[in-house]
């Protein structure tokens, strides 16, 4: 896609799965990459394997939203996708999620992400593109999910919202929902090899595709949204879960 050549992105959580796929494509495609993560180890790693930009940064502390936002605008001077990816993914049951639970997984995916675009807007081109990655958990109502699944519908109507705001300086605002991903996600959540293949196995059933996806599925559907093949969409989520979401027997 030549209309990405010498783009700047910012992609959050760079450093794994979705983002570093993201990352990788985009930085194939030209585009003048700055992942950003939690983890100075992690980051400085992916940064040299990808050859882009790695810059320390917790989205769940505004300060560290600022500094990131002065940094990229000292070296690159602006912004022209910007591909809000990180966040935290925990479960538990109504019955014993704390506010510590409730805290983490919302300052993380709901305010992080709200602030990150805010204050990121003063240098985003006109005509730039953002994207969120939600998560088909949003509707699917999956057991112990309550707050991730409510974190992430809150950033689809955030979504919708910020695509009206934002027309009059043709910024389109789109988002993606991934279903089931092989990503280091799941080792995070402690779970056992053992645990995650059993899972994959009810949830593959499920799946019309009978498979998980893969976190480069994902990139592509990002690098399409940030370029001006999708010219034409601002205010949209795609679906990309292997058509899980239309099985109509869902446990």
């Amino acid at each position: 896609m030549k209309n990405l050549t010498n783009k700047v992105a910012v992609v959050t959580g760079g450093n794994s799965g979705i983002g570093y796929a993201t990352a990788k494509e985009l930085a194939e495609e030209g585009v003048k990459v700055i992942i950003t993560g939690r983890n100075k180890t992690a980051i400085e790693k992916a940064a040299n394997e990808l050859g882009v930009t790695g810059i320390v940064s917790d989205q769940s502390k505004l300060e560290q939203i600022d500094q990131l936002v002065a940094e990229v605008k000292g070296k690159f001077g602006r912004v022209d996708i910007l591909f809000l990816n990180a966040g935290l993914a925990s479960f538990a049951p109504v019955e014993s999620a704390t506010e510590e639970h409730y805290d983490q997984i919302m300052n993380s995916n709901v305010k992080g992400v709200y602030f990150t675009v805010q204050k990121f807007l003063p240098i985003i081109n006109d005509g730039g593109s953002i994207i969120f990655n939600t998560s088909v958990n949003a509707v699917l109502a999956m057991p112990d999910s309550s707050v991730y699944a409510a974190s992430k519908a809150a950033v689809l109507s955030i979504n919708k919202v910020l695509a009206r705001e934002l027309a009059s300086r043709k910024i389109r605002v789109n988002a993606v929902s991934p279903g089931p991903i092989e990503t280091p996600l799941y080792g995070k959540l402690g779970l056992s090899e053992e645990q995650v293949n059993g899972f994959g196995k009810v949830l593959g059933e499920k799946i019309l595709l009978n498979r998980f996806g893969k976190a480069e599925e994902i990139a592509h559907v990002v690098k399409f949204l940030a370029s001006d093949e999708s010219s034409f969409i601002t205010g949209s989520e795609i679906t990309a879960d292997g058509g899980l979401t239309v099985n109509a027997v869902i446990y």
